[in-house]
């Protein structure tokens, strides 16, 4: 028998969150088994790297994974598409944890998170709010706060409230809504136009071509609703809520979405009495999305923390 990919819809504020159930073989429903929610990337879908890599990974290995689109993106719910709000973001995982524990076949004392890029902040933030989730491992994690007031603002977080408070008005006014791509159409367009970051160009081949594109992924931010991202920090307090097992997996090439940083800073800051840093040398950020080496190596040490920790 194979892993079975099981489609559910989980009820949120006034909407359903589209995810998929991942069951390992042999899957008997008279027991109970611990459960791993994988979370996306920012611009992500529950298909691509959360599902398709890591949750299809973790049932293989006998663990239950569910995989889901947050609130307003993909299949899931909510109005206007492709709002990134961190407080709807943050409490879609206690919506998914609300679920699990009215399955029988569920342990709830036994529920973790893994999650990938801005993914992971949310999930830490997550994690800090709702004890049910016993542990957390982080791969390539990001803080979509700290980098709306650094490079997504172009360093100028006033500036960009100040316009997202004139596109709001004008849309109250009647103006069609704002999306913005965050990535380069191409990777040509981006090395002809001088942007030559690792991770803006990875970004863009991972998200723009065949490697890891899907119909439903959209890369975009709705202008006027990303105000509140930039007030947030996904570690906020981290020094004393964060206490549970806690697994940072980073690659050491650093690029603009500071995963490395981000992830230095968060094993740093977090209470957690049991915490792992795994740092992958000649790894970059969007290595740990999909590549086997990588993601391989991220895997071989969040199988067994979350066997010891769930």
């Amino acid at each position: 028998m194979s892993t079975t990919i099981t489609p559910v819809s989980i009820p949120a504020v006034a909407w359903d969150i589209a995810a998929n159930v991942y069951f390992p073989a042999n899957f008997d429903e008279q027991l109970q088994y611990p459960v791993i929610i994988t979370a996306h990337p920012t611009g992500s879908v529950k298909e691509q790297t959360a599902g398709n890599v890591y949750a299809t990974a973790l049932a293989d290995e006998g663990f239950v994974a569910i995989a889901f689109d947050a609130s307003f993106q993909g299949e899931s719910g909510g109005e206007p598409r492709f709002t990134e709000d961190p407080g709807f973001r943050v409490g879609d995982f206690s919506f998914v944890v609300d679920y699990l524990v009215a399955q029988p076949w569920v342990d709830e004392n036994k529920i973790g998170v893994l999650a990938v890029c801005g993914g992971a902040g949310y999930a830490v933030a997550a994690t800090m709010i709702d004890r049910r989730i016993k542990a957390v491992t982080t791969v390539a994690g990001s803080n979509v706060g700290r980098l709306m007031r650094e490079g997504f603002s172009n360093y100028d977080p006033i500036a960009m409230l100040e316009a997202v408070a004139a596109q709001r008005t004008a849309q109250a006014r009647g103006k069609a809504e704002q999306i913005n791509d965050l990535l380069p159409p191409s990777v040509d367009y981006a090395t002809e136009n001088g942007l030559t970051d690792i991770d803006v160009l990875e970004a863009t081949e991972y998200y723009k071509t065949d490697r890891g594109q899907h119909e439903r992924g959209c890369t975009s931010f709705n202008f006027a609703r990303q105000g509140a991202l930039a007030t947030w920090d996904a570690y906020a307090h981290a020094e004393t809520f964060l206490t549970q097992p806690l697994l940072i997996v980073i690659g050491d090439k650093p690029g603009a979405f500071a995963s490395y940083r981000l992830g230095m800073e968060l094993y740093g800051r977090a209470a957690s009495k049991e915490k792992e840093l795994l740092v992958l040398e000649g790894v970059s950020h969007y290595d740990l999305y999909d590549q086997p080496e990588a993601t391989g190596q991220a895997l071989k040490a969040a199988v067994p923390f979350f066997r010891k920790h769930l």
